[in-house]
């Protein structure tokens, strides 16, 4: 996830306070001034030990520092913060300042220094670069915290991105269309979704519309009477029925046929369906969570898939990153995936060298989490441990990708 994108969907709050530390009064005034005419609320400190004293009594978001004051430098005084307040962000200033000053200061956790005299626009956007970066990283402390409420394994900024999409998305009502190429877990995503609303105690219900043949889709999802066609000995239910008030998740949507797209859409604007060969109309209540390995609007200029259906399962779109946007993640995954193996191949835990891990590690994975799943598995079955060897993921790894 770019880091840019993140901190553009923060919203920094105008009301966020300022301890402003200086023993010139002047300068407090002045920056006190500029700063309230801004929307922030502000603090002062005429010293480093009041500072101290300020951040631990009040609910201060940012600190803007001078170093040099007469109690106590702000170089110490910062170090004590820190202590104090771990991760508050603080900004230095100085009316003497020195590369050598400046490079201390950020070395010893600074987010930025500021020469004297400042200008507004420099000051407004060092507050507000740091306020945004610090919602960020409070953001994703929360995240990470919730990673294993979503049965996803990873804590990169992609998948950070997909919690926070999910943690949004799944107490609403809106239809979800979830992108991404093939074994990149757009089913783990709906899943999540689903788990997570206020359908959870109600059913999940999937279909693969490509793993469907053309003549028999509109059965599954509609279901048909006894006798409406060759075979029908009895009526059955489809996929909408068995999913009312819950989930149901289609999988590869862009690979429904046109005829069935016209269909699909009516129940999704009416709420109401008929089965195949029957007469009477029949009330569901299901939200839509689709997906789709391709380009539908590609798939749209070509003629192969309806725009209007398009827009009525794309009111939420959640991309699914591939294994290789997110590399970081595959020495976890690895672990889990090695962990289920083993336990289910009735080995012993299976520990990787390092060579090994950095054999998966520069893998391109087309298969994504699905590929590697797989190929754990067989590192699982086959290597003779109780050590994974780089030669041995080598071995099981297709020879175009690491020749």
């Amino acid at each position: 996830m770019d880091t840019q994108a993140v901190a553009s969907e923060l919203s920094i709050m105008p009301a966020s306070t300022v301890l402003i530390v200086d023993d010139e009064k002047n300068i407090l005034l002045t920056l006190t001034q500029s700063l309230q005419l801004e929307g922030y609320q502000t603090e002062v400190a005429a010293g480093g030990q009041l500072a101290l004293d300020l951040v631990t009594a009040r609910p201060v978001d940012l600190v803007l520092m001078d170093v040099k004051m007469p109690d106590m430098d702000g170089l110490t005084a910062l170090k004590k913060i820190h202590q104090l307040r771990p991760g508050l962000p603080v900004i230095m200033m100085s009316g003497h300042g020195t590369i050598d000053t400046a490079v201390k200061a950020t070395q010893m956790g600074a987010r930025d220094f500021l020469e004297k005299p400042i200008s507004r626009e420099r000051l407004l956007l060092a507050l507000r670069n740091a306020l945004q970066l610090q919602a960020m990283a409070e953001e994703l402390t929360v995240l990470k915290q919730e990673v294993g409420r979503f049965e996803m394994v990873g804590s990169s900024l992609p998948m950070q991105r997909i919690y926070a999409l999910i943690q949004r998305t799944a107490p609403s009502e809106g239809r979800v269309l979830i992108t991404g190429e093939n074994g990149s877990g757009k089913e783990l995503i709906a899943r999540a979704i689903h788990s997570h609303s206020r359908r959870r105690h109600g059913p999940f219900i999937k279909l693969n519309c490509a793993a469907v043949p053309h003549e028999l889709i509109e059965s599954e999802l509609f279901g048909h009477e006894k006798g409406a066609f060759t075979g029908a000995l009895t009526a059955r239910r489809g996929k909408f029925e068995l999913a009312h008030e819950g989930t149901l998740f289609l999988d590869e949507v862009g690979d429904m046929p046109p005829a069935m797209q016209a269909k699909l859409l009516r129940v999704l604007q009416e709420g109401e369906l008929e089965r195949v060969g029957g007469q009477d109309t029949i009330k569901v209540d299901v939200r839509v969570i689709a997906a789709t390995n391709k380009n539908l609007e590609q798939e749209i200029s070509k003629g192969r898939f309806r725009e209007d259906l398009y827009f009525r399962l794309n009111v939420v779109q959640i991309h699914a990153p591939a294994l290789r946007d997110r590399r970081e993640d595959i020495r976890s995954l690895v672990d889990s995936f090695m962990s289920d193996a083993c336990r289910q191949n009735g080995r012993r835990p299976l520990k990787l060298s390092a060579e090994a891990y950095a054999r998966l590690e520069g893998s391109d994975f087309p298969g994504n989490v699905r590929e590697l799943r797989n190929l754990v598995e067989r590192l699982a079955i086959l290597a003779e441990g109780p050590s994974v060897s780089g030669a041995e993921a080598d071995q099981l790894l297709p020879r175009s990708r690491h020749e």
